[in-house]
């Protein structure tokens, strides 16, 4: 059996000597896991679509019980994304939430589109501050999962949690949760604003889902040490090889 579509690599594990497990966000069948086979030998046809965080067309063929790769052929490589390390520690941040609310088998298209959407706004908008595309991920991310918050009194509330937000903020939130998708970081906002959006929206998100997450750790350990390590970091943080 043979499938082909499009597909974002939300993970990637090394196995074997030459082998890679990936996790896939599928146009078509949802989350899955897929084995691409000897992806990590020199001149592998398929190696470059099978890098975290690209965006690739894909052959997969049921091997031994299981997804595995036969062709890639990639569509987006977020060079922007790649070439700066805040914003990688960033998309890979957005990976792991995606990882989490998408459902195995289940298609995603909203999320699979605010994923891809956030990464190109990481990669080809730099005039954005990062922590307005990252509110506007998380916000929005979470009310497709189900989570969407109440605006009442000037506060945003949800199970668990009320915080108060300026009118600035509240006014960006109420665009990033009914407004056009499409123009989902068309937004502007004082720093002092932006600062409460962004931290409520980290607060909200880790309440609903009751967990934290390494790539956001280390996402924040950049913005106080910009000098890191990116390689290391991202392999312990979320096996980015």
């Amino acid at each position: 059996m043979h499938i082909t579509t499009k597909a974002l690599v939300l993970r990637t594990t090394d196995y074997k000597e030459s082998d890679k497990i990936l996790t896939l966000l599928t146009q078509d069948q949802g989350k899955l896991a897929a084995a691409a086979r000897g992806c990590r030998k020199k001149g592998s046809a398929i190696a470059a679509g099978c890098q975290l965080l690209v965006w690739s067309e894909m052959v997969l063929y049921d091997y031994q019980g299981r997804w595995a790769v036969k062709e890639s052929a990639t569509q987006r490589l977020f060079r922007g994304v790649r070439d700066d390390i805040q914003r990688l520690a960033l998309g890979c941040y957005f990976a792991e939430v995606a990882e989490l609310l998408a459902v195995e088998g289940l298609p995603s298209p909203e999320l699979l589109s605010l994923t891809l959407n956030s990464l190109h706004a990481l990669d080809k908008m730099p005039e954005k501050p990062l922590p307005l595309v990252k509110a506007a991920f998380e916000w929005k991310a979470l009310a497709l999962a189900g989570y969407e918050p109440l605006l009442e009194d000037g506060k945003v509330c949800g199970e668990g949690i009320s915080l108060p937000l300026p009118p600035p903020a509240l006014a960006a939130l109420e665009h990033i949760l009914h407004g056009d998708p499409r123009r989902l970081f068309s937004f502007q906002l004082g720093e002092e604003p932006l600062k409460q959006l962004a931290g409520a929206s980290e607060a909200y998100l880790h309440t609903q889902l009751e967990r934290g997450f390494s790539t956001l750790d280390y996402y924040k350990s950049l913005e106080m040490q910009p000098g890191g390590a990116p390689d290391r970091g991202l392999s312990q943080a979320y096996g980015g090889g």
